[in-house]
């Protein structure tokens, strides 16, 4: 399939695995601290990952919101995907928040494409996890490097989700051993929410114009900017999730 082959034509480097060490030590350091959610362990190509699973409270769940992290960061990273993957329950989604891969500490964005067909496999997994929850609709909600990857795996594979709400999507500068983001939105057909802060990274902010004209075949693109926020999100205050949960109430059925 394939989510499973090497970017090697695209990127121009080889295949890699992710740091496992990294992974387990960031597994080892939520699980003293977890308080919220359950911890499940999935398996893709014959690894182990961690997932951190949170029900909704109520029975009339709307389904499942799979939550991917940014660069070098972790399921139970705080601020943005800690909130993202306790927040959305309380509106009646349940979350699941991945663990994806990883390079070594200090590692550059361009050094992780290499782990983009790793990072669909995972997404692939999570989904099947989520059906087998009982959740009939699934979205999927990715931030920076996670986001890209999101894009990319729903490029490539059409995940069977319903929807897909991107933080902070970065557009590298093209070349042969970059990710080409545009390239990847013009294939997506789904619902797609394309939110990004007014003080963004510069690949975020510059690249919001281009973003939108990639995805103008899609009708259900929507692009939202919200003022006064950097990439952290550091002083949000909430208005993430709600503008993301407000959106996924009005695309998915």
């Amino acid at each position: 399939m394939a989510f499973m082959l090497c970017l090697m034509p695209l990127l121009g480097g080889d295949c890699l695995a992710s740091d496992s060490k990294r992974e387990a030590e960031f597994a080892d350091s939520i699980n003293k601290t977890l308080a919220i959610g359950e911890e499940v362990w999935l398996e893709a190509e014959g690894k182990k990952f961690l997932g951190l699973y949170t029900p909704t409270e109520k029975i009339d769940s709307k389904g499942t919101a799979i939550i991917v992290h940014d660069i070098g960061g972790h399921p139970d990273q705080k601020p943005l995907i800690y909130g993202l993957r306790v927040a959305l329950p309380e509106h009646n989604w349940a979350t699941l928040a991945l663990q994806m891969p990883l390079r070594e500490a200090g590692a550059e964005q361009d050094d992780y494409y290499a782990l983009f067909a790793e990072a669909a496999a995972r997404l692939q997994v999570a989904i099947g996890y989520a059906k087998d929850k009982g959740a009939e609709n699934i979205v999927v909600v990715g931030y920076g490097l996670g986001g890209l990857m999101s894009v990319y795996a729903m490029s490539e594979q059409s995940l069977a989700i319903k929807a897909l709400a991107i933080i902070s999507l970065p557009v590298p500068k093209t070349d042969n051993k970059t990710a080409k983001t545009l390239d990847f939105i013009q294939k997506i057909t789904i619902p797609m929410l394309d939110i990004y802060g007014a003080l963004d990274l510069p690949e975020v902010t510059q690249s919001a114009r281009d973003r939108r004209v990639a995805a103008k075949q899609n009708a259900n693109y929507r692009q939202i900017k919200i003022n006064d926020q950097d990439h952290i999100y550091l002083h949000d205050e909430g208005l993430l999730v709600k503008r993301i949960y407000s959106w996924l109430g009005v695309v998915v059925e």
